[in-house]
């Protein structure tokens, strides 16, 4: 492949060959003015990835482009945050699916299922790989579709179209991916890149509080029991969740109020997400079809090993909704002692807070909401 197409399919054996063989060292590339392009487009990298889909940018020249890709890795070393790092994975997994679906030669699709050790071959309307590549690249899907035993076999292989295996390929690099972070990176580089990770951290505290603010509306995350909170934590991380623990979550959220459209957005960022089959299961569960349902009972939870991280409250619970009603009563008991703390605060300090302007106030506020404009897309471009 020539440096153009390389760009495109950074995370392959051989761009990093390619990369190894420039003549400039990673120092210069960390460091050094000249490579000032490539390290914004790597910042620009890892903040798509939190606050949306990685794009492409066009503006950028094929070798800065190639080069942002390892710049991006060290930056999400440098932050060494599991969810950033799934998150950033899977992101940079779907955006070379968005290249390869528009890939018109099929020898390319071909050298990168090679290059993941996916030995296929043209076929009618698509590809043809050996059933143990399929499983193997299926593994992760939750999809019924995804079974081998719902596709025909003969003579050992199995015939997919080509989004499907693009959709395979997509999930051996995100595997990729995610397996080989956080790199071993020097405290030199990670304080060469300083600013950029300052940023990068900002947009992701600010994404975290959108989804506690938007995602959940009045509802108290921190009540909720330990399995939801292992379940939401994964489903948000990008991580593929069983059935079983997709339907605990789903009842859960649905149950204490949350719309169907916001719980739909909390898996999109899953690996297998599928918007329509997605809302046609949450619907269902809502009550689409008149019978709408209750969370699993805790016993079913560690039945289908869904019980994750137990604490005192759990002994004396039965039930996820009971939990968060029980720790949603503790909350407000302590939200009611901490007022009476306040209430009994000096004089000074109220006199102080009231003699902040309502201008300046009001302009706190805003900043404190507004995201900071590098976290926007328009800047990223």
């Amino acid at each position: 492949m020539d440096v153009a197409k390389l760009s495109f399919y950074p995370f392959l054996t051989q761009a990093a060959a390619h990369v190894a063989q420039m003549d400039s060292s990673i120092d210069d590339i960390i460091t050094s003015k000249a490579y000032g392009m490539p390290r914004s487009r790597a910042r620009s990298r890892v903040i798509q990835s939190i606050t949306g889909a990685i794009e492409k940018d066009d503006n950028k020249p094929d070798v800065a482009e190639l080069l942002s890709y390892p710049i991006a890795r060290i930056l999400v070393s440098c932050i060494d945050d599991a969810l950033l790092t799934r998150r950033y994975a899977l992101a940079e997994a779907k955006f070379a699916n968005t290249r390869m679906q528009k890939e018109d030669d099929s020898d390319t699709l071909l050298e990168i299922g090679a290059d993941f050790n996916i030995n296929a071959t043209i076929a009618d309307k698509g590809f043809q790989i050996h059933f143990t590549d399929y499983i193997r690249g299926a593994a992760g899907m939750r999809a019924l579709n995804w079974k081998l035993v719902n596709r025909r076999l003969k003579s050992g292989f199995v015939n997919i179209t080509k989004e499907e295996y693009t959709r395979l390929l997509q999930e051996g690099i995100r595997v990729r991916i995610f397996n080989s972070l956080p790199l071993a990176v020097p405290e030199g580089f990670c304080l060469a890149l300083e600013e950029y990770i300052v940023e990068i951290k900002t947009c992701q505290e600010h994404r975290k509080k959108e989804l506690g603010e938007e995602g959940f509306g009045e509802m108290e995350p921190g009540s909720f029991p330990p399995c939801i909170k292992h379940l939401l934590a994964s489903a948000q991380g990008g991580v593929n969740l069983a059935h079983s623990a997709r339907f605990a979550l789903t009842s859960f959220l649905l149950n204490i109020e949350l719309s169907a459209d916001q719980i739909i957005q909390l898996f999109g960022v899953s690996p297998d997400f599928n918007e329509e089959m997605t809302r046609y299961q949450v619907e269902h569960i809502a009550g689409g079809t008149g019978t709408s349902y209750k969370p699993p009972s805790c016993s079913t939870m560690i039945t289908y090993g869904n019980c994750m991280g137990k604490d005192v409250l759990c002994r004396e619970i039965g039930h996820p909704l009971n939990y968060y009603r029980k720790k949603k009563k503790i909350a407000a008991s302590e939200a009611d002692s901490i007022a009476v703390q306040r209430q009994s605060s000096t004089a000074d300090e109220q006199q102080s807070a009231a003699s902040e302007s309502p201008s300046t106030a009001d302009k706190q506020q805003s900043a404190a909401s507004e995201p900071p404009i590098y976290c926007k897309k328009a800047y990223l471009k």
